[in-house]
């Protein structure tokens, strides 16, 4: 099994400036991606999540993975708000394999696409129910070939069906309950698949597609496929690059709400846009802190992606008139590039 990744060394895998220069000379293309299917108003959470991306001052792009079903009309937001716009096929289990823990997460397999995106040497998954609040392009940096995940936690209901559920273990605390050993060997480590940095491969969608042939569906869909399929190169990572809001009255010790980077609104009625506080913890102050600033990221005009850009170019013109101002106080002739054609 592959070792797990403390907050620790995702710090140290920043490199110096000096290695980043060097890394110059075959400059890697990353990216973001999320996924969006339908008409429903899952695209308020990909326009937030692009948002977000911008405030935090990521260098790099968001793709969006589109099933074809996606109208028009949304399409044309997310373009407008900076998004590489991407239309997908869908990717479908064998026919009657479709026992769910929800119906709708069918239409999850067709995420498997994603590793087709090979004009990127490496991308971060990212569900359109999630916010980045803190830059995390550091991510970028952790060594190839492994899959790296925030680990999950089984304390809920949804995961009643679940020998850990059953016997009250969960990954989040093993100290607290022990896993029987009449249960035979411990679980391999369980990632949620939110958000996950990994590499495009087209050898590796191939054997993606091969395993889900003969791979029998279980109640997370295609959470549970990955979690297999990955079991061998999967490094965790520290909860704080993907907070599953359960685990803020599941696992309050291993939280430092504000030390936190990415948060998955998935919990029963946390999906800012659809929030109303009658669900279960859903009147913690925690939680309300939560989605208010979920809200003022998508709420603030400035972020939108046509302001951003003229920002942008403000910024330029300005830096073009101090120089100019500083070449005439020191008597030189100010040249400017020549303008592309």
């Amino acid at each position: 099994m592959a070792p797990d990744i403390t907050a620790a060394d995702v710090t140290a895998s920043k490199p110096t400036g000096l290695a980043k220069a060097g890394s110059m000379r075959c400059m890697p293309s990353w990216a973001f991606v999320t996924f969006l299917a339908g008409n429903g108003d899952y695209v308020k959470g990909v326009v937030g999540l692009a948002k977000g991306l911008r405030k935090v001052k990521s260098k790099y792009p968001l793709v969006v993975a589109i099933l074809p079903d996606v109208p028009e009309e949304h399409r044309e937001i997310l373009v407008s708000q900076g998004c590489i716009v991407k239309e997908i096929e869908p990717v479908y289990p064998p026919e009657s394999q479709t026992q769910f823990a929800m119906a709708y997460y069918v239409i999850n397999y067709s995420k498997l696409r994603i590793w087709e995106f090979v004009e990127y040497t490496k991308m971060i998954y990212l569900d359109g129910d999630i916010q980045v609040f803190e830059n995390i392009d550091h991510l970028f940096d952790l060594p190839d070939n492994y899959f790296y995940a925030v680990m999950d936690c089984f304390c809920e209901q949804t995961w009643s069906h679940s020998p850990q559920h059953k016997v009250g273990y969960c990954q989040q605390c093993p100290d607290r309950v022990s896993w029987p050993a009449d249960f035979g060997p411990k679980p391999a480590l369980y990632f949620n698949a939110g958000m996950f940095v990994y590499e495009p491969n087209l050898s590796t969608y191939h054997d993606l597609l091969e395993a889900l042939k003969v791979t029998p569906t279980t109640p997370f869909a295609e959470q549970d496929f990955l979690n297999v399929f990955f079991r061998d190169v999967y490094k965790p990572i520290p909860p704080v690059y993907n907070l599953v809001l359960a685990l803020l009255w599941r696992h309050p010790e291993n939280i430092e709400l504000d030390k936190v980077k990415v948060v998955h609104y998935c919990a029963a009625g946390s999906k800012p846009w659809r929030y109303t506080g009658e669900e279960e913890n859903m009147q913690r102050e925690d939680i309300k802190m939560l989605v208010k600033k979920w809200w003022d990221i998508y709420d603030d005009e400035s972020l939108d992606y046509k302001n951003t850009v003229a920002s942008a170019g403000a910024g330029q013109r300005s830096l073009r008139s101090f120089l100019a101002a500083l070449a005439e106080a020191c008597g030189v002739p100010y040249i400017t590039a020549p303008s592309a054609a």
